[in-house]
């Protein structure tokens, strides 16, 4: 395996795993403590490796020569009892992608700012993590279960319209039924033959305003 195709998943990796972390310590400020009674509020990879998602996925989208890397970590768990808000969960759900949008900013930006400073290595490698970091951010934003993004817009649906959040409700419990298997397959699905047409072009426009430069 090439040098810059690990460092790539090395990026995924350590990404994941913030994106994780980040519901956790968002549900433990709401109230909820269960991520932290877990041992969950760590960056020890060890605690937040998931088989699937942290490693067989990443690799066959290498092997595969994906135009795209995603993965996910172990999910941080929490207690919708211990989060009486009524946005509590779509902020939980919504700090994953966020943690990831702040890298992105923070590395993109020290590109655009600091680019000749940094020298053309280090250029390189903070471009994989803006790019990474806006994939992941983007992918889980997806409103499909188990991705973040079906509990943000659950929250958005939520202060529009109580009958629309009802039946968004209604089809995440019927959709999460089919099992978690079927559910990945689906979410890659859409997102690579629905999605990808209006991805790829976001992509870059995050990609080209944070750091300057094109994908």
């Amino acid at each position: 395996m090439q040098p810059d195709l690990i460092f790539t998943l090395l990026i995924l990796f350590v990404s994941v795993i913030l994106h994780e972390v980040a519901h956790g310590y968002m549900a433990n400020w709401l109230g909820d403590p269960t991520a932290r009674l877990a041992g969950r509020l760590t960056l020890n990879p060890l605690v937040h490796i998931d088989p699937i998602g942290s490693i067989i996925l990443p690799l066959l989208l290498v092997l595969t020569n994906s135009p795209f890397f995603i993965g996910y970590a172990k999910p941080v768990p929490y207690n919708p009892y211990n989060l009486p808000g009524k946005y509590d969960e779509p902020l939980v759900a919504f700090a994953g992608p966020a943690t990831n949008i702040l890298l992105a900013v923070i590395f993109g930006l020290s590109i655009r700012l600091g680019g000749a400073a940094l020298g053309p290595g280090l250029v390189s490698a903070f471009a994989t993590i803006v790019y990474i970091n806006l994939m992941l951010a983007l992918f889980n934003l997806v409103p499909l279960p188990p991705l973040d993004g079906s509990k943000v817009l659950g929250g958005v649906f939520s202060a529009i319209s109580a009958k629309v959040s009802r039946g968004y409700e209604t089809f995440l419990i019927n959709f999460q039924r089919i099992g978690m298997l079927p559910m990945i397959l689906i979410i890659l699905i859409t997102f690579n033959y629905i999605l990808r047409p209006v991805f790829a072009p976001l992509l870059q426009w995050a990609f080209s305003l944070l750091t300057g430069a094109s994908i």
